[in-house]
């Protein structure tokens, strides 16, 4: 495992780390949340991304419980929470400061540690002024409650915002950001944030890179009974590959699994190290229900050498894009 910086900051990420939206409380409870977890921390792995909004708190309850049970050192790891989706009330939602400051207590609680590492905008409040949440999150870092705050799928135009008003008033702003990155979702991390790391080192955390599963390469001849897409409230995401753009999708997940076996890597191993490749990506996060399903993931870390510049230029061809910059590794 090879360690990153996130951003500008001084924190060294995993280039893989391990989370648990989907997983954790739907999926898995504490026994086998556990036996993931040592598997991933074993491996070097030394993030965990969590937040409020899964599973309504509850993701949150399972990790905590777990990691309490398998009593690291918490000076070994980095955890995670994000503030949005709190309850159905008012005053539960958004990123209001009484919601960024309560969500924070609740999350410490619920994963039982007494500072958070990282601490997300799980979503933009266009509710809320950037102000008043860049000050919320200000005022828990002065308190030793969080170490680093940071947005999700935040626009390049707002994160330059908070960075104005941060710079403005003498509040901390964010350094990093949670986008959804694979090779089918790639204008926020690969365009609209160009400028943000030029001007302010932007780290990412970055999440789905095998498209929900698509990018694995199961759903080629169907959707199995077992997967992600048959849970409740995946619907959408069962829907969107019945579309005639889903089934664009698939014509090229078909090409580039015909890639991957020719240079000896199964697709979703392709697709990984090809997220990793971006120099601007901090950390890959890997969701996984089973342990198999996870160290058969971390493998693909053995295979960096196999992304040659002439392989990365053969995947912008299956993508229809220009080529892309030489792989770093």
């Amino acid at each position: 495992m090879d360690y990153r910086r996130l951003g500008r900051s001084g924190l060294k990420v995993s280039e893989f780390s391990y989370g648990s939206w989907v997983t954790f409380a739907k999926q898995v409870d504490i026994q086998p949340a556990k036996e993931m977890l040592t598997a991933a921390y074993d491996a070097g792995i030394n993030f965990f991304d969590n937040a409020e909004g899964y599973e309504q708190g509850r993701s949150e309850l399972v990790m905590g419980q777990a990691i309490a049970e398998l009593g690291w050192s918490r000076d070994s790891y980095i955890v995670s929470s994000k503030v949005f989706w709190g309850g159905s009330k008012p005053t539960q939602r958004g990123l209001s400061a009484k919601h960024v400051t309560e969500a924070c207590h609740a999350a410490l609680k619920r994963l039982r540690v007494d500072h958070l590492d990282l601490y997300f905008c799980h979503r933009p409040d266009i509710d809320t002024p950037v102000e008043e949440t860049v000050r919320a999150m200000h005022n828990l870092i002065l308190q030793g409650k969080i170490l680093y705050w940071g947005t999700s799928e935040w626009s390049g135009q707002r994160i330059t915002e908070a960075h104005a008003v941060a710079a403005r008033w003498g509040l901390t702003p964010p350094t990093m950001e949670q986008p959804q990155y694979n090779l089918f979702e790639r204008v926020k991390v690969e365009a609209d944030y160009a400028p943000v790391y030029e001007s302010f080192g932007l780290g990412t955390t970055i999440w789905s890179p095998l498209a929900s599963g698509i990018l694995t390469g199961k759903y080629n001849d169907g959707i199995p009974q077992d997967s992600r897409m048959n849970l409740a409230g995946y619907e959408w995401l069962k829907d969107s590959l019945t579309k005639p753009e889903g089934q664009a999708k698939l014509a090229k997940v078909k090409a580039l699994a015909g890639l991957a076996d020719r240079i000896g890597l199964p697709i979703h191993h392709l697709a990984l190290l090809w997220c990793l490749a971006n120099p601007h990506v901090s950390t890959v996060i890997l969701g996984a229900s089973r342990v198999t399903q996870l160290t058969d993931n971390l493998k693909a870390l053995e295979h960096k050498a196999k992304l040659t510049p002439e392989v990365m230029a053969e995947i912008e061809g299956i993508m229809g894009n220009k080529p892309a910059a030489p792989a770093r590794f």
